[in-house]
């Protein structure tokens, strides 16, 4: 693949060093921001070879500057590429789908340290665990936290000079037993220090090492005759055995790993994440990684791991893996376990991925019809140059044969989507004969002096079946209701498919495959179908009952006895005198079997 002097000039000098480099347009604007563990053969292999990717070609032909930063390892080169990537999110690189702002539990850099949860951290020497991807696990381990040491809530300055000098008072959460009162000297810093020294085991998951203290201290107590401070103690390690044995246990001797799992298709790959400690699972995390270029899975598991350890600040020394990464870590070694609990563990991580990948899909397949349905009326709106977005879209049409039982229609559009409750029919009133503009007039205006009258929601669109004739009579009744110009209103002609605005006679011809011509000829269609559909009906309930009332001795009640049982005058031909009998009774019975035998 060819490329300009300047780009081979650049590339020439680069460092046989591990680093990070960035592409970027005319524009100066990032492209592309890559590692690499030696960054000229890594840039050189952009230019030198021809990629299956569309996208990596139509990136390499953007890319007018190269700039480079060299660091010492591949691992240092992974950890900016990822800062970088977040900092910039330039278009081609791999999109990480995770933006929430995560729970940390803090415990303050102060004399008697309080203990809160928050999603904001400030750096003044103050301890965070976490982030907690679930809220309601904070909530669980700050309840525990608060049943077994009772810890301060207020923000006093207790300093040592305060509390001698009797600046506080006790306050209420010390009179109903909450808080042992630091503030007026009931608790010492070292007594309360002790408890927040075991609170800083839980949160590491270390709570069996706890437990043990506690036990030990409980024994200590007891020897003392202590038993009522002894019993205390008895009831915390309770509230934390009953903690314990609702985590996730695997294996007690498995301690301080980290398990990843991979799952990918076409699109994205999905990484899962748990936190062991002493073989509970304490921690739970998928993210979603968009792929953009031909990214391996090796360079997407690799990113995903950096990033999330990063994110939860983890140290662990061994990680479990389904398959290497492209890029080592210092001081950690990677297992692809085979079998035991190790591999139930990874399996389990990978069920996790594979769930969070389903109810990705789920989501994606319910947002999908809102997507496409944003899209055609965007589309809309720009081929007929309309003021706002069509959402609510109304279709007429007349339908009578030879004047004959004049009717119409409205459908109602919502969304590109027929709301068939909203539906209209109407039985033109005013109209003698086959007068199509006349009934068009007649039924627009009786449909919006309704709407405006009720106060109800007015289209962004109307659809008139029919061309420049039919166009005209609706744009009259809309002048006549003060509508017109309010309203986006055409026709569209059959013969052509010619799109007609009012007072403009020249039409607009919209291409046979676009998905607007293609909404409005459904509008079109359906407001004929309505129409005709109402118009049969009307006529075949008029055809039966003049047919039945044309006979003598026979009333309009008992027409409408015969037609609810019997549906239609066929199957009144059909039917046993018993029957007719039985129904209307002998003398009316006898009247209309007389009358079909002739």
């Amino acid at each position: 693949m060819s490329f300009s002097k300047e780009l081979k000039n650049i590339v020439s000098v680069l460092p046989d060093k591990p680093g990070v480099y960035q592409y970027f347009d005319t524009d100066g604007k990032i492209l592309y921001i890559g590692k690499a563990k030696n960054l000229k053969k890594r840039v050189s292999s952009y230019f030198s070879k021809n990629h299956n990717n569309a996208k990596t070609r139509i990136l390499v032909r953007k890319i007018k500057d190269i700039k480079h930063i060299i660091v010492d390892t591949e691992q240092d080169a992974l950890l900016l590429e990822n800062n970088l990537i977040k900092k910039y999110q330039p278009r081609y690189n791999v999109l990480l789908k995770d933006d929430k702002s995560y729970p940390f539990i803090c415990i303050k850099n102060e004399r008697f340290p309080r203990i809160f949860s928050t999603r904001n951290i400030i750096k003044d020497g103050s301890t965070y665990y976490g982030p907690y991807t679930s809220s309601r696990m904070v909530k669980v381990l700050l309840e525990l936290i608060k049943k077994t040491y009772k810890l301060r809530t207020c923000n006093l300055n207790l300093s040592e000079e305060n509390i001698q000098n009797s600046k506080y008072k006790s306050c209420l959460e010390y009179q109903i037993g909450n808080c042992l009162a630091p503030c007026i000297g009931k608790q010492t810093e070292e007594n309360y220090s002790d408890g927040i020294a075991n609170i800083r085991r839980i949160l590491k998951g270390n709570i069996h090492e706890v437990t043990n203290y506690l036990k030990e201290l409980m024994a200590n107590l007891a020897e003392e005759y202590k038993f009522e401070e002894a019993n205390t103690i008895k009831d915390k390690i309770e509230i934390l055995e009953n903690f314990q044995s609702k985590s996730t246990i695997v294996n007690p001797s498995i301690h301080n790993i980290d398990v990843f799992s991979f799952v990918s298709d076409d699109k994205s790959a999905y990484v899962n994440f748990l936190k062991i400690i002493n073989g509970a699972i304490i921690q739970s995390h998928t993210v979603e990684l968009k792929k953009k270029l031909d990214e391996t899975e090796h360079e997407l598991l690799s990113f995903a791991i950096i990033d999330i350890r990063t994110r939860f600040e983890s140290t662990s020394k061994e990680i479990l893996v389904p398959f290497y990464p492209e890029t080592k870590l210092k001081e950690c070694q990677y297992t692809i376990p085979k079998i035991g609990d190790k591999k139930k563990l990874l399996d389990l991580s990978e069920r996790n991925a594979k769930y969070f990948r389903l109810e990705k899909h789920k989501q994606m397949a319910k947002l999908a019809p809102q997507k496409r349905s944003n899209r055609i009326l965007s589309t809309l709106q720009k081929d007929l140059h309309l003021t706002e977005l069509p959402i609510h879209i109304e279709g007429f049409d007349n339908s009578n044969i030879q004047g004959t039982n004049p009717v119409a229609a409205c459908v109602v559009f919502k969304n590109s989507k027929p709301c068939k409750k909203d539906y209209r029919k109407f039985n033109i009133k005013t109209v003698i004969g086959s007068d199509d503009f006349a009934s068009m007039r007649e039924i627009v205006f009786r449909r919006y002096s309704r709407l405006l009258k009720e106060r109800l929601s007015l289209p962004q669109l109307i659809v008139i079946d029919g061309g420049k004739g039919q166009l005209s009579a609706a744009v009259y009744s809309l002048k006549k209701l003060h509508l017109y110009g309010k309203i986006a209103i055409i026709g569209i002609a059959k013969k052509l498919e010619e799109i007609y605005f009012p007072e403009d006679s020249i039409p607009l011809y919209l291409d046979k495959n676009s998905e607007s011509l293609k909404l409005i000829q459904q509008i079109r269609d359906e407001s004929h179908r309505f129409g005709i559909t109402f118009h049969r009906n009307k006529r075949s309930k008029q055809f039966i009952k003049s047919e039945l009332d044309e006979i003598s001795g026979i009333g309009p009640k008992t027409v409408e006895l015969l037609l609810q049982k019997f549906k239609t005058v066929a199957n009144i031909k059909k039917t046993t005198l018993k029957n007719l009998e039985d129904l209307i009774g002998k003398s009316k019975a006898g009247i209309i079997i007389k009358y079909f035998s002739k």
